[in-house]
């Protein structure tokens, strides 16, 4: 460990790792690609389909030992079979691809389809897996299962489209059991303990989620995949879901590319719900959803972990990317990078543990947001609730190492950025390093002063403890915590600190910028923080004081090398503060 005036966080000497994926148009031919087996670790940068000379030993594959396949299709016209053609050499052909049309659907929607599409998707998995062409039109159907080693192409102008009679949905339980057990039992198109399974193409999924009301059960979800090795959903655009729209529960090996989700007609709209899943990636995608945009899971005993999210566009009427609520397995490794974020109500970034589980390695970098409530909120809770009813209920978990780097955002809400844990669980080793915002302000003196609750089992959301006493960011029960080229103003005038921290130990404050009111306290205010280090910092124009110390604990600050110009008092301290808590060094 370091010394006293350094923040430990070792995970920050491996850099952040960046996932770079091009979407690709539908094609006339185009690739079936093995699934990834559970034994192969997964590398972001490598080709997961075989090249063209070698040969592939996995078992869990569309095929065994066969040289990489290509499939062309050839639209003969609408309502007839296309015909199919393997390019593989002398290698053995795939089971043959199907068509939809051949098994008796007229995609007309006006009557329903599901035992027509249900037969095509069963009759492909006894051929030993393939392609299942869905043409152009408009298909009526209640649940589909999707089967093993099957992947289903639905066709430019081909539409997938629910019931909106909820007996078209029989119930099914998951073998595998979570919380999501009180939230589902029904979805459009589900499969459980499958393995290489695949939904592409430039065609819709369309839930008619506004034809639904009612509890979390009345309501399908779109998607959701339980227990499956070797997912891929490509291109496919989502709509309309009466739940959640995409929900991947317990997987292993999953690839989300180039997908657009449109889906706000309905309660619990999630966009993409990553739950408890390992090795997994999600890039390209456009998403506009009525609850969080895309959100990891723990709901249940394992981790979700391995995670990368880059290259998206994302509007959400709630969180537009989310870890938690539910966190009982935890989560470890994951990676966000290169998202756009814009209109989105609550939180553009919330990294949520509070029933019980281990958040950590966590690294989230260059995003973009516009008119967002809060651009970053970081919360350790105590909700504590338990997966199965009558289990016991998990105590506090652990949020660490944590670096939010690259932000930049413009028209954030008047509430203001939190990290907080609890008074016996801190939050630790967290990096915000160059991160701008500009908040709407309006906060008031009396926003600045108030005592802020602790709210332990309290739901989390970025707005809970209501407008906080810093704008910018307030940081409480944390340790070993580091801001490092972080500039916060406001559009409108405040009375409110840039900065408040309470109850926190080892902190590093360097190249902090904050403007403030001239009649605001400080730009800064410390309220028992034990070992800090403030440095080359300075007030974006007049200010009172720089720095306010509160709080009979408060103890080990130094200030090296800050330009105080324009401030009238460099620190001021209330009585219950010992003299001699700060040292100073080359300010000017």
């Amino acid at each position: 460990m370091g010394s006293s005036n350094e923040v430990s966080c070792p995970f920050l000497a491996t850099p952040p790792c960046s996932l770079s994926s091009s979407r690709d148009e539908l094609p006339q031919k185009f690739t079936v690609e093995p699934g990834e087996s559970r034994s192969r670790q997964a590398d972001p940068d490598r080709q997961q389909a075989a090249p063209p000379d070698s040969h592939d030993q996995r078992e869990g594959g569309f095929v065994q030992a066969h040289t990489r396949r290509e499939f062309m299709f050839v639209a003969v016209g609408v309502g007839t079979a296309a015909s199919v053609r393997a390019v593989a050499g002398n290698a053995p052909a795939l089971g043959a691809a199907v068509n939809v049309r051949d098994f008796g659907a007229a995609g007309d929607g006006a009557k329903l389809e599901t035992a027509a599409l249900q037969a095509a998707l069963d009759a492909c998995a006894d051929r030993s897996g393939g392609v299942v062409l869905v043409p152009p039109g408009v298909y009526l159907t209640g649940s589909l299962q999707l089967r093993s080693r099957v992947k289903l192409h639905l066709a430019h102008g081909a539409r997938i489209k629910g019931s909106p009679n909820l007996a078209d949905y029989p119930v099914r339980v998951s073998g595998f059991r979570s919380y999501t057990d009180n939230y589902t039992d029904k979805s459009l198109i589900s499969g459980e303990n499958l393995e290489d399974v695949a939904i592409e193409g430039t065609g819709v999924l369309d839930g008619q989620g506004a034809a639904f009301e009612g509890p979390y059960k009345s309501r399908p979800y779109l998607l959701r995949l339980v227990k499956c090795r070797g997912v891929h959903v490509r291109d496919i655009r989502f709509e309309s879901s009466p739940m959640w729209v995409q929900h991947y529960l317990a997987c292993e090996d999953v690839r989300l590319t180039g997908l657009t989700v449109r889906s706000r007609v309905n309660h619990n709209n999630d966009g993409i719900d990553i739950d408890s899943c390992r090795r997994v990636r999600v890039s390209d995608c456009d998403i506009s959803s009525g609850d969080d945009a895309i959100c990891l899971k723990s709901t249940c005993e394992l981790p979700c972990e391995d995670v990368i999210v880059s290259n998206c566009l994302i509007s959400s009427n709630c969180n537009a990317i989310k870890l938690g609520t539910e966190s009982n397995g935890g989560f470890r490794n994951i990676v966000v990078s290169n998202c756009s974020i814009y209109d989105t109500r609550l939180a553009g970034i919330a990294l949520e543990t509070v029933d019980g589980g281990a958040l950590r390695g966590i690294t989230i970098s260059n995003l973009e947001m516009r008119n967002v409530g809060g651009p970053i909120f970081v919360r350790l809770g105590n909700r504590a609730r338990p997966i199965r009813e009558g289990d016991p209920r998990p105590g506090s978990g652990s949020l660490r190492e944590i670096l939010i780097g690259g932000v930049h955002a413009v028209g954030a809400g008047p509430v203001g950025c939190s990290v907080t844990g609890l008074p016996s669980a801190s939050v630790e080793d967290l990096v915000l390093q160059d991160v701008r915002i500009e908040y709407q302000g309006g906060g008031t003196s009396a926003d600045a002063t108030r005592e802020v609750p602790e709210l332990a089992d309290a739901y989390p959301e970025y707005s809970m403890f209501k407008n906080l006493p810093a704008y910018g960011f307030y940081i409480r029960h944390a340790r070993r915590i580091r801001l490092a080229g972080v500039r916060v103003r406001t559009a409108t005038r405040d009375l409110r600190p840039s900065l408040v921290c309470e109850d926190v130990e080892r902190l590093d404050v360097d190249r902090f910028e904050g403007a403030v009111d001239a009649d605001a306290e400080a730009v800064a205010r410390f309220n028992g923080v034990r070992d800090a280090r403030v440095s080359h910092c300075r007030s974006l124009g007049p200010a009172r004081a720089f720095l306010s110390l509160r709080g009979s604990k408060t103890s080990g600050i130094r200030m090296i090398g800050n330009d105080l110009s324009g401030v009238a008092s460099p620190v001021i301290q209330g009585s219950e503060v010992d003299a001699g808590v700060v040292t100073s060094d080359s300010n000017s």
